[in-house]
């Protein structure tokens, strides 16, 4: 059983002869070959490249597209700022819906063109010709909150939700419009599975996330699997107010960030929810040593139970020791 085998027979209720491994690696992959990240998250081989080289290496499940939250926004004309060896990141200081009026004339961006977008969709297409027999593929696309915060300033969201709801839903309107029409490309590129990041929703409490937020969210995801694609949702944070939520919005996959915890999202979201997760990416992972962190992704499984997933609780920390890393691979390797 290969690891796209592995994955889609877990996600479809059939047995598997291991726990399939998906830890999200991006500046650590950059690192593994050697580039920059500049360069990592801008040029389509370099991505592919890395992925493949941290798949192969650790024994993944996976390779995937994320990078950065500022992809689609570079599209949409948002200000975003690049730094040679780290994440691009949006400028606050100038959004490009600082003025919401703007919303009224903005256009959503062809992501088929030549931007940051059609970047994605390109390495999603080597990855199916390079990979995609052995490896799920995993495109990515921003969750409503997430891009909100990226087009509108994320203070200044936060203060919509509360001043200007009727924004906000249109706003979101446009978003779902745009991220579907990407979804619907990376589908076409090869993706088997999309990742929708909403990060932003985790500062919001479960009365605004299930009047403003959930609602859209459940689109997505539904829109994703009208394409024919699984669904990870990835919200980093303190999700503990929004799980029985979250589980509610029909996800193959919700990853869990290491504050919120999987016996929780277990209880919360019911015994079918698959879950990925949860060590502590530096504390743990990056921190600890071979014999702790198997420790601790074993608590997690323990906590989770079945069905579960391998994996960190956000992104693995450029630094982080492989042999640590590998100690994921041994746990999955020697359970199911």
């Amino acid at each position: 059983m290969n690891g796209r085998e592995r994955i889609l027979a877990l996600l479809e209720g059939r047995p598997i002869d291991r726990l399939p491994l998906m830890p999200i690696t991006m500046m650590f992959a950059a690192d593994r070959i050697g580039a920059k990240y500049l360069d990592y998250s801008t040029n389509y081989r370099i991505q592919v490249e890395g992925q493949i080289r941290v798949a192969e290496d650790f024994e993944f499940d996976y390779v995937n597209t994320m990078s950065d939250p500022a992809c689609e926004a570079a599209d949409c004309g948002a200000s975003v700022r690049f730094f040679p060896n780290q994440p691009a990141a949006l400028d606050e200081q100038n959004s490009l819906l600082a003025d919401k009026s703007k919303l009224l004339n903005l256009k959503v961006p062809d992501p088929a063109s030549e931007g940051r977008m059609h970047n994605r969709l390109q390495a999603i297409a080597l990855f199916k010709e390079k990979v995609g027999r052995d490896k799920l593929v995993e495109g990515w696309i921003e969750g409503p909150c997430a891009e909100g915060a990226d087009l509108r300033g994320i203070n200044t969201l936060m203060l919509d939700f509360y001043d200007d709801s009727n924004f906000v839903c249109d706003l979101f309107e446009y978003i779902l419009e745009m991220e579907l029409k990407f979804a619907k490309e990376q589908a076409a590129a090869g993706a088997d599975q999309i990742g929708i990041g909403d990060a932003a929703a985790s500062l919001v409490g479960p009365e605004i996330y299930e009047d403003l937020i959930w609602p859209y969210e459940k689109r997505m995801v539904d829109g994703v699997h009208e394409l024919g694609m699984k669904a990870r949702l990835h919200i980093c944070g303190d999700t503990r107010p929004l799980l029985e939520g979250m589980g509610k919005l029909g996800c193959d996959i919700v990853d869990l960030d290491f504050i919120s915890p999987m016996a929780m999202g277990r209880r919360q979201m019911g015994p079918k929810q698959v879950l990925l997760g949860n060590i502590d990416p530096v504390r743990v992972l990056r921190n600890g040593d071979p014999i702790s962190v198997y420790e601790a992704i074993a608590e997690c499984h323990r906590d989770s139970g079945n069905p579960y997933i391998v994996g960190a609780g956000c992104e693995v920390v450029r630094d982080t020791p492989p042999e640590n890393l590998k100690s994921l691979t041994r746990y999955a390797k020697e359970h199911h």
